[in-house]
């Protein structure tokens, strides 16, 4: 299935003067959640729908248990997950702490089967006209 592209304006804030710019960017078409996932392994295997969303559901917890034990989480086909965070500058180090954090976030490397599809360049479509007027 080809990734939807749409075409948009877009001014830049660091550069007012700048004239409007038109930018590519991905059109989303939709989501999946575990659930809808879980059905399609389920049909694609053994296993039953409920056994695949407890598997799920497993999986979760354990990322985020060896993520808060410091560990990198690394699934084979999908990829790498750290935890990340942001935090305040100093000058020196006496003046650093753990309060000086102000945001964790996970990092995510894709695998190499990923990446490698990525650099195959996807077929890109342009996203089909919709008949709705959009919102203002």
């Amino acid at each position: 299935m080809p990734v939807q592209y749409r075409i948009g304006k877009r001014k830049n804030n660091l550069n007012p003067s700048e004239s409007l710019r038109y930018m590519m960017q991905a059109v989303h078409t939709g989501e999946i959640d575990s659930e809808r996932l879980a059905y399609e392994i389920s049909n694609e295997s053994t296993l039953s729908q409920a056994d695949v969303v407890a598997v799920l559901k497993a999986l979760g917890q354990k990322v985020q248990f060896h993520l808060s034990e410091g560990r990198v989480v690394e699934l084979d086909n999908l990829g790498r997950f750290k935890v990340g965070f942001k935090s305040e500058s100093a000058t020196t180090i006496r003046e650093l702490s753990p309060k000086k954090v102000k945001k964790f976030h996970i990092n995510y490397q894709p695998s190499r089967a990923l990446k490698k599809w990525l650099r195959g360049k996807p077929t890109l479509v342009k996203e089909p006209k919709s008949k709705a007027k959009p919102k203002v």
